[in-house]
């Protein structure tokens, strides 16, 4: 069976950028997991959302081509009001952003590993599982 990865957005920031932080290579580490998915033949997710925020430092030429390596693994997952409800709620509740509260609502509900950095999501692991790029090789 494969497995799903709902990549949140500043891991493909990380890739992108081969941005490092002190001591760690997390463009390296994320590179690594995009190719692991693709060689074990797994399935990369992402949303308007991740393209939204994207959006934020690229335009669609750069985006296009920052995903164009894994266009045969890519799978585009929609969003509904109810998903975006329940994130607003979720949000308010544990005083998260809304958008992470979301990322992990659609991970969930595709049931796909949510893939991230952003501190805020790992309080929402009894809801969905959530890794980091290196916690997977």
């Amino acid at each position: 069976m494969k497995t799903k990865y709902y990549i949140d957005t500043c891991i493909w920031r990380d890739y992108f950028e081969n941005r490092k932080d002190r001591f760690r290579p997390l463009g390296e580490w994320a590179l690594f997991l995009l190719n692991m998915i693709i060689d074990d033949n797994n399935s990369i997710l992402y949303s308007n959302l991740v393209l939204d925020e994207l959006r934020k430092e690229y335009n669609e030429e750069t985006i296009s081509n920052l995903f164009e390596p894994y266009k045969n693994c890519l799978i585009k997952v929609g969003m509904s009001r109810q998903q975006m409800l329940e994130a607003t709620r979720r949000s308010r509740l544990i005083n998260i952003p809304f958008a992470d509260a979301l990322h992990a609502i659609l991970a969930r509900d595709n049931s796909a590993i949510l893939i991230t950095r952003d501190k805020h999501l790992f309080e929402l692991q009894n809801m969905v599982e959530i890794r980091t790029p290196e916690d997977l090789f």
